[in-house]
């Protein structure tokens, strides 16, 4: 045996390529899972653009009867009869609003479909960035998630159009070429045998299209993350002299954001621009057999007169519609590109499944203990975050948790909350007891109070964050958890009350008044457990007293961990404190 035979480049040709990823088999996956609750309004738009084809031959008809009635006149073989025209041209033009109507439903219910769609998957994407948690870095930085999921999906919205104008680019010129088969067989034969043209350049237009699509998109997630980082650190940058590195970091980006964008818009206009000439080229060429027909010049059929003047206008008047579809999908086509670059990107994420939301949900009655045992956590570099550590926090007590910055107080909380992974063995006992590992922990996440160092109130009314932690809440029961927590008097006292507009983060209330707030969500939510992370840091010694005084009062009866760092508690007296510096060891009270 040869040893071209056994050589590796041979086998290497041998070898079979894909011939689609497994990136482009879930994309497409995706989009048909995400268009399919608004399949029905895509197949009424295909139907109607059916409909409008139909009355679009009996407007041609119409229109050719009226030609051949004058033409008769002008060569004497008729007489000129006005009210026969006048009826036709009503015709005419009611056909012609009919297929204006047509057309406007048929935007009007794929505008929706793709709207509808692009609602939804934000709100998914939403949804999931809340049960990600902290794994929500494997799919970039905040300002790249951000991008992704405000601006992402509207590129979503054309792919319904694009699904139902490819339906309509075979069946236009099918029927079309069917109507016209009638009187030309040849016509017909050149429609069809010219009409692949069209989506074979489409084809290799479409390649190029999603590539750069999705670097435009790749461009514009880094332009989003970079903003938002320079913006976060602006105080910083304003303190060292530094915001015009910003601002021309921000313009590079912006600039490498615009020629991406601008190289999407090229491919664009080059495929409407050589879809046109192939599309005015084919129609060229059936004119032309059509007038040799006429003059009985063909080569194959010399002095012989093919076609009457109203054929060749009723197959000339139809020819234009039989690539016009075709011609609009090219140029949508990369719509197409688009919406596929889109669902590649957030497919992945929707598609993520956390291994704490696999398992059985459970409902806390009662307040819960929570036992960790020699539980080890890494963070992506592989940095310990929290070593070989066993805890107990017992059920209707307030325990304490301390240590120094970087021992893993946060972390335990991220834990209990499901997110984050470690190793080691957490369980929960409210008079049976479970394993993490299999409960639906995101579903436990609910049932749980968390109140950090800032509360993350939104740019929304104060009413409106409230109900944040329960939206069936009336306005009695918001009177009552904001007298609970001592702000109802300021919030009575402000011209539009409960309506009453609240800036980003919360802008328009002290940090004493936002931490009462996000206090008075953990009432809303009447949790069994608190988890409360450093709540007082950030705030003057009288509020923090006061916040701790209030807090101490509230979570009476619950069980409450509370992470801090200060070992000054005043008044309070903990059921237990553990203290990560001194693992092991844990003072009861």
């Amino acid at each position: 045996m040869s040893h071209s035979q056994h050589s590796p480049k041979n086998n290497k040709n041998k070898r079979k390529k894909p011939r689609r990823s497994q990136e482009d088999i879930m994309a497409n996956a995706f989009l048909r899972a995400t268009f399919k609750p608004v399949k029905k309004s895509m197949i009424m738009a295909w139907f109607l653009d059916v409909v409008s084809v139909l009355l679009l031959v009996g407007q041609t008809s119409v229109l050719v009867a009226i030609f051949s009635f004058w033409l008769d006149y002008f060569l004497g073989k008729s007489e000129l009869v006005a009210p026969n025209i006048w009826w036709w041209a009503v015709v005419v033009g009611l056909l012609m609003v009919a297929r204006a109507v047509l057309a406007y439903v048929r935007d009007y219910l794929l505008t929706n479909a793709g709207l509808s769609v692009a609602k939804s998957v934000r709100q998914r994407l939403f949804d999931k960035l809340g049960e990600l948690g902290l794994a929500r870095r494997y799919f970039g930085a905040d300002g790249a998630l951000a991008t992704k999921i405000v601006s992402e999906p509207d590129h979503l919205i054309g792919f319904a159009r694009f699904d139902v104008q490819k339906m309509t680019a075979v069946t236009t010129p099918i029927i079309l070429a069917g109507c016209i088969s009638f009187y030309s067989v040849t016509a017909s034969v050149i429609l069809l045998l010219t009409a692949p043209l069209v989506p074979i350049f489409m084809a290799f237009i479409g390649i190029a299209t999603a590539r750069k699509s999705r670097e435009q998109m790749d461009a514009l997630a880094q332009l989003g993350g970079r903003f938002l980082d320079w913006i976060r650190g602006i105080n910083t940058l304003s303190r060292l002299s530094a915001v015009d590195i910003a601002v021309v970091d921000i313009e590079k980006s912006s600039e490498d954001y615009r020629k991406r964008t601008m190289s999407v818009l090229k491919i664009a206009f080059l495929n409407s621009a050589v879809l046109e000439f192939l599309s005015a080229l084919s129609i060229a060429l059936v004119a032309v057999y059509l007038g040799f027909g006429l003059m009985g010049i063909l080569p194959w059929a010399e002095g012989q007169v093919l076609t009457t003047y109203s054929t060749a206008l009723f197959i000339l008047l139809l020819v234009p519609e039989f690539y016009a579809p075709l011609r609009r999908l090219g140029a949508e086509y990369h719509v197409k590109g688009q919406a596929m670059a889109c669902a590649k990107a957030i497919a992945p994420m929707l598609n993520f499944k956390s291994k704490h939301t696999q398992g059985v949900p459970i409902t806390l009655k009662t307040p819960p203990s929570f036992h960790l045992k020699n539980i080890t956590a890494f963070g992506d570099d592989g940095r310990v975050r929290l070593s070989p550590t066993t805890l107990d926090f017992m059920a209707g007590k307030r325990s304490a948790l301390m240590g120094e910055s970087g021992a893993g107080k946060s972390t335990i909380l991220h834990i209990l909350l499901g997110f984050g992974d470690y190793e080691g063995d957490v369980l929960i006992d409210d008079g049976v007891s479970y394993r993490y590992g299999d409960i639906d922990v995101a579903h436990l996440r609910q049932q749980m109070g968390y109140l950090s160092q800032s509360v993350p109130l939104l740019p929304l009314s104060i009413g409106e964050n409230l109900r944040l932690a329960k939206a069936s809440a009336s306005d009695d029961e918001l009177w009552a958890v904001l007298d609970d927590v001592g702000l109802s008097a300021v919030i009575r006292a402000l011209p539009m009350g409960l309506d009453t507009p609240l800036g980003e983060r919360g802008r328009g209330l002290s940090g004493g008044q936002g931490q009462r707030l996000g206090i008075a969500q953990l009432l809303l939510q009447d949790s069994n457990v608190w988890l409360l992370d450093e709540p007082t840091e950030h705030l003057d010694v009288q509020t923090a007293d006061e916040i701790k005084s209030l807090l101490w009062r509230l979570s009476a009866g619950k069980t409450v961990i509370w992470v801090t760092h200060d070992e000054n508690f005043g008044d309070l007296t903990f059921d237990v404190v553990h203290d990560l510096n001194k693992k092991g060891q844990a003072d009861e009270k």
